[in-house]
């Protein structure tokens, strides 16, 4: 569940985490009189998008003055911005945020993840904050430093302040603001919280300039303040039209296309992919509500994917979703589509052999294998270019 940027820094401001002062907007003129309700000498707008990389792609614009501002969310809004994290669609500006831009003196990473081991909180920080950070982070994976927190606030402080001191961090106001993101992260039950940057300005301030926040859907019967946060605009251009489809899409890096009914069943398939030496394009979750129109959309948007070479189909037919159901929508996509990957089909349960039936009639390039592990096997063959 991901928090745009003024949502995610809105939160980690109610636990004592300093921001710049800053309005939200969905129209130019909008943005010019929120101007006139920040007090700074210059603004910046940023794009309100999911995806991160939003300074490299053009999403972030400088401004002078209220009509500048004006003029830069003219530019932005309705656009779409692609960056590394957007995939080639890109996605889509619907909002700006409009706030004060400061002058930073150092720039610095502070981020929160769970430790897998222990399932505390797991401190990740560095001196290189900043726009580049996720590229000279990975080409040099020493450049981000790591803290186990054992959860408990007086120990944590402490340990914390003396890791933060080794990255160049001592001031007390810097150390009180991070403890306060540690703190939001714990009380909200989030999966991941970024600051990029977390800087001090020319006039010494520290503030959270930038901030990313990843909130754990499981926790969500604890946090009824979830449903006003959280909203379908906020998820990546493809998740969110998969979602209007009663389908549970998340978009990878791979070039194998996955249709699955069951979370736990498209996890699995995914791990076979990876362990055959594939790599699945998407993880995809087909729920019991959606109909075969549902599932065409579905499937249209894995073959929108340029680096898709083979769709894998794995269905187990069953209660609500039965196999003729997803083959149907199989063959609904691809009547219409321009690019036909062949599929590998793996069809068990409630109506299957009418599942089969219904690819073959409609001509979809489709092989039919008896087992998950065939399946995934021709899958990733096919992927690598075999025959």
């Amino acid at each position: 569940m991901l928090l745009s940027e003024y949502k995610s820094k809105e939160l980690v401001a109610q636990y004592g985490m300093p921001i710049p002062e800053g309005r939200i907007a969905a129209t130019p003129e909008e943005a010019e009189a929120r101007c006139r309700e920040i007090r700074a000498e210059k603004y910046v707008v940023k794009a309100q998008i999911a995806a991160g990389g939003r300074g490299l792609g053009g999403g972030i614009r400088f401004a002078a003055t209220p009509s500048s501002v004006a003029e830069e969310a003219r530019r932005l809004l309705g656009s779409k911005l692609v960056t590394a994290q957007t995939g080639p669609d890109g996605e889509e500006i619907a909002s700006v945020y409009v706030e004060a831009a400061m002058t930073l003196k150092e720039s610095f990473y502070i981020g929160f993840a769970l430790d897998p081991r222990s399932g505390a909180p797991l401190l990740l920080a560095s001196d290189q904050g900043g726009v580049e950070f996720e590229e000279r982070a990975r080409m040099d994976p020493e450049a981000v430093r790591t803290l186990a927190l054992d959860g408990a606030g007086d120990a944590d402080r402490a340990a914390l302040a003396e890791f933060l001191a080794g990255i160049g961090i001592a001031d007390v106001a810097a150390v009180d603001a991070v403890m306060a993101a540690r703190r939001a992260f714990v009380e909200t039950d989030m999966l991941l919280l970024e600051i990029n940057p977390f800087a001090r300005t020319d006039k010494g301030d520290w503030l959270a300039i930038d901030a990313k926040i990843s909130l754990d859907k499981n926790a969500a019967f604890r946090h009824p303040e979830y449903e006003t946060l959280a909203s379908d605009d906020e998820l990546v251009g493809i998740e969110r039209e998969a979602q209007k489809s009663d389908i549970n899409l998340v978009k990878l890096d791979g070039d194998i296309g996955v249709v699955v009914n069951g979370a736990g069943l498209g996890l699995a398939t995914n791990d076979m992919i990876v362990d055959a030496g594939g790599e699945p394009a998407n993880f995809m979750d087909l729920r019991t509500t959606a109909t075969s129109f549902d599932i065409a959309k579905g499937v249209d948007l894995i073959l929108k994917d340029p680096n898709v070479k083979v769709v894998l189909l794995n269905v187990h037919g069953g209660g609500m979703t039965v196999c003729d159901t997803v083959a149907e929508g199989v063959a609904f996509a691809y009547a219409r589509a321009q690019k036909k990957p062949p599929v590998v089909a793996r069809l068990a349960g409630q109506n299957a052999d009418w599942g089969h039936r219904i690819l073959k009639d409609r001509k979809v390039p489709v092989e039919t294998y008896g087992t998950m592990g065939e399946a995934v096997k021709r899958a990733v063959e096919l992927a690598r270019g075999g025959r």
